[in-house]
């Protein structure tokens, strides 16, 4: 049965709300630079459900205004505990500006798509307003933004080093990473007594301190220190080595602390805490959210990332594939954290619940689609583990991939009387399909798996991301070759045929990121051509904290082996590396044949661009909308943006 929501089921967002529960005053006061929607996939609602667990009073500013007299900051007033900032679900300058650094038309997490509420660097923005406005009440910073920004980082959007976030935002503490653990411990002391600013031995915490106070006693962490932010900014290469130590340690189970030193402080970043368990992330999913966005936006408009996600499940959190361009395992970890079957399920019923449910439930997936209850076999030997893959270069022998519990779950969602049909929508890791790269599985269960998701859970097209065809770009990547690609397709083909189902297999690819010369995209061009493949939906490589690919980007050198790599860095080489991707582009011949004329490499010519046999381009359509995410890439994706970094 439908539930009947009152105004009372959400946060407050204003003095009148806040008085309608009868409070005096508040506890914590969140600002985010999303719209408030009550759900999980959403941060600040998952912030603001723990905190309200706790028995504490809680409120929440959703894209505060900063062009006005600043009144957002100030109606609330003050509360007892802290302030707690996020910029949202994705970094604000992803969210704002195209890989171009074009400014985009539409914001996914507004109402109505409006652009315009969330500034550029929205967690040091907001932090700095309500330090300036409350200078002895704490601000607490967290999120993507924040998290990823955590240490001295390349900023693409200012084409600077910046230092840490705590440096700019004047914040107090940093949580960084998934929050759930670090603010469950920070509230359980505050409540206990502990002041905020004693709060220095928390796990997935961050803080700044005089450079010659001694450092916080804790007798079970070792520390590493890196080079300074002042080193970084002279020497590229020493800025590139720090980022080993920095990737390193946030996926050990257990890590170093990490010192930096920066404008006279040190920059302290306490180790992580260990994955979720099973209890520990279903006590977040469990919470209880209205599963809606607030009642204020009922005349604004739709939501667009709201749309994207209501009808979907996400089953767990981390991602073992440590792609060098991609920034989920440094929010997310390594790695994976699951769901139990039945907290899953619970959900699954209340969606179906809700009065726009037609039947389908859109997306039952993570970060990566196919990790659900991957883990270590052996976990003292994942706990001594320093690589940032677990199936790059190899699969490590001591990694379970059976997808039977994933197989299972996918038919107890479809068993639900409510539901007609349940699909695939995260991305699928392809290669963890193909025996011929996933020796330790079992090739019958990688295809009942295969065949599952095949037969019952896709609509028209499969998305895939094999992301390179050149093996040194794929090796830096951390992407297995592209012969794997074809193998997947081979299987794709034969259950495609075998069940009649006339479905597309949707290859996704970057152009110019690091190691990728010229030549790479014309091989791209002319392998995706021979396998039938006429390219639409394409990525250009942006630049985002993080991310291995992003530290070569701005340093020219590869953090681990401190070789210098080849970036495409300015406008023309990027343009004319993308312009790959639409070879059979009439207007786009000439320009390829003379640019592979030039280095030598008329083979490619003849295998592109056959003598008199020009097919008249079909692609003449208006491009679709660039949609950001926080893989460290802008996709031309035609239906949806990801919201899952709380």
């Amino acid at each position: 049965m439908e539930k009947t929501y009152q105004l009372t089921d959400w946060l407050p967002t204003t003095n009148k709300e806040v008085k309608i529960r009868g409070w005096q005053e508040l506890d914590v006061i969140i600002f985010s630079g999303d719209a408030y929607v009550d759900h999980a996939a959403f941060g600040p609602a998952v912030l603001g459900r723990i905190l309200e667990s706790f028995g504490l009073r809680v409120a929440i500013i959703p894209q505060p205004s900063v062009h006005d007299n600043l009144q957002d900051f100030t109606k609330l007033g003050k509360p007892n505990l802290f302030f707690a900032v996020t910029a949202g679900a994705m970094d604000s300058m992803v969210s704002n500006y195209t890989a171009n650094k074009r400014r985009r038309d539409k914001d996914a997490y507004t109402p109505n798509g409006d652009k315009g509420f969330r500034p550029d660097y929205a967690a040091t923005v907001y932090s700095n307003i309500l330090k300036e406005k409350f200078p002895d009440v704490p601000v607490l910073v967290g999120g993507i933004e924040a998290s990823l920004r955590r240490v001295t980082h390349y900023d693409y959007w200012s084409d600077t080093l910046k230092p840490n976030i705590l440096t700019d935002s004047k914040a107090d503490l940093l949580v960084y990473g998934m929050g759930e653990q670090p603010l469950r411990e920070i509230v359980d002391l505050l409540q206990k007594g502990v002041p905020f600013d004693s709060l220095k031995t928390i796990k997935q915490t961050a803080f700044l301190m005089d450079e010659h106070e001694p450092l916080p006693k804790n007798k079970n962490w070792e520390d590493i220190e890196i080079y300074s932010h002042e080193t970084c900014l002279k020497d590229k290469k020493s800025f590139a080595s720090n980022f080993k130590v920095i990737e390193q340690e946030s996926n050990k189970t257990y890590g170093r602390r990490i010192l930096q030193k920066v404008n006279g402080k040190t920059l302290v970043i306490n180790p992580v805490f260990p994955t979720m368990t099973e209890q520990e992330i279903d006590a977040s999913y469990d919470l209880p959210y209205t599963r809606l966005p607030h009642p204020k936006y009922k005349n604004r408009g739709p939501i667009p990332a709201y749309e994207m996600i209501k009808f979907s499940i996400n089953i767990h959190r981390g991602c073992f594939g440590g792609c060098s361009f991609c920034t989920i395992s440094a929010h997310q970890g390594k790695f994976i954290a699951s769901r139990s079957k039945k907290s899953i399920l619970d959900e699954v019923d209340k969606v179906t619940q809700m009065p726009d449910f037609k039947g389908n439930l859109s997306d039952i997936g993570g970060p990566s689609a196919n990790m659900y209850q991957m883990k270590g076999k052996v976990q003292s030997i994942c706990d001594k583990c320093v690589a940032p893959s677990c199936i790059n270069p190899v699969i490590c022998h001591n990694l379970d991939t059976s997808h039977k519990p994933l197989t299972e779950i996918y038919q107890a969602v479809d068993a639900h009387p409510t539901v007609k049909k349940s699909y695939i929508g995260s991305g699928i890791r392809y290669d963890m399909l193909v025996p011929e790269f996933n020796k330790n599985a079992d090739p019958k269960e990688l295809e009942e798996y295969t065949e599952e998701v095949i037969t019952n859970h896709v609509s028209g097209r499969l998305k895939v991301a094999p992301e390179h065809t050149s093996d040194p770009v794929l090796k830096l990547m951390r992407k297995p070759s592209f012969s794997y690609f074809h193998k997947f397709k081979e299987g794709f083909d034969k259950i495609n045929k075998r069940k009649k189902l006339n479905l597309q297999l949707i290859p996704y690819f970057i152009s110019n990121h690091p190691a990728c010369e010229v030549e790479d995209m014309a091989n791209l061009a002319v392998e995706t051509k021979d396998m039938g493949f006429q390219l639409e939906q394409v990525q250009g490589f942006t630049p985002t904290p993080m991310t291995v690919a992003t530290v070569i980007y701005y340093s020219g050198f590869h953090p681990y082996t401190l070789k210098e790599v080849f970036t495409p860095r300015t406008k023309k080489e990027k343009e004319d590396q993308h312009r790959f991707f639409f070879w059979y582009k009439r207007e786009n011949h000439s320009w390829i044949r003379n640019t592979l004329q030039r280095v030598n490499r008329n083979d490619l010519v003849d295998r592109l661009l056959p003598t008199n046999n020009f097919k008249k381009s079909k692609s003449n359509k208006k491009n679709r909308n660039i949609k950001g995410n926080n893989r460290g890439y802008v996709s031309v994706m035609p239906k949806k943006t990801r919201a899952s970094n709380s």
